[in-house]
């Protein structure tokens, strides 16, 4: 089983977990065709919902071959593909609204939600891209929904330079479009200041991984 370890807010501790409108969104432009829209606190009561997945949700501790070594993955991961029910109604629920407010720019749905259990600052994410699939060659968009103790999601154009920082959690919302996933890459790095857990849900359109 998880363990798990929140760190309380004054900002996430209702017991109704619900969603605000979207109509606050605010779009920053990166360059080479890649935005960010931020809504910070689009989810109220994130800390109930951080419970619940952390205790509900089937995770898995993935390792994989780094260096010539095969080594843990730093964070607990679950997927859940086209079709299948996510652990939460209220995420049903955010998917719809995200399809419903992108659908003019995005063309399809948002079909698959991908889970990230960052248990306390030990736990990361290397610089990458979604790039599996369809991300790899076409603009595209992920939407990550943040519940727990914030962690600052990272941003870099592909081959360096200047990074963008957006700190995430209780319920703050982050979509990436545009190019991003192509030319510009997004980490979560360790964080020593950092002592409660972290769930991010990323939702993406079929194929794109």
């Amino acid at each position: 089983m998880a363990t798990h370890q929140l760190q309380g807010s004054l900002f996430d501790q209702s017991d109704d977990v619900r969603l605000g409108p979207l109509g606050g969104i605010s779009r920053t432009v990166l360059g080479d065709g890649a935005w960010i829209d931020l809504l910070p606190g689009w989810l109220s009561g994130a800390g109930v919902l951080f419970e619940r997945l952390a205790e509900d949700v089937p995770w898995k501790a993935e390792r994989r071959e780094m260096y010539e070594r095969v080594v843990d993955v730093p964070r607990l991961l679950a997927f859940y593909g086209a079709g299948e029910p996510l652990p939460h109604p209220v995420l049903d629920e955010a998917r719809r609204a995200l399809g419903a407010y992108y659908s003019d720019e995005l063309g399809e749905e948002f079909a698959t939600a991908g889970l990230c259990h960052y248990r306390d600052g030990r736990d990361s994410v290397a610089w990458h891209g979604d790039r599996i699939g369809r991300g790899a060659r076409e603009d595209t968009m992920v939407a990550i929904l943040s519940v727990g103790t914030p962690r600052d999601l990272l941003l870099r154009p592909v081959g360096g330079g200047g990074t963008v920082r957006r700190p995430l959690g209780h319920g703050d919302l982050i979509v990436m479009g545009g190019s991003c996933q192509r030319t510009w890459e997004h980490a979560i790095p360790k964080s020593a200041r950092t002592a409660g857990g972290r769930i991010s849900v990323q939702f993406r359109p079929r194929g794109v991984r």
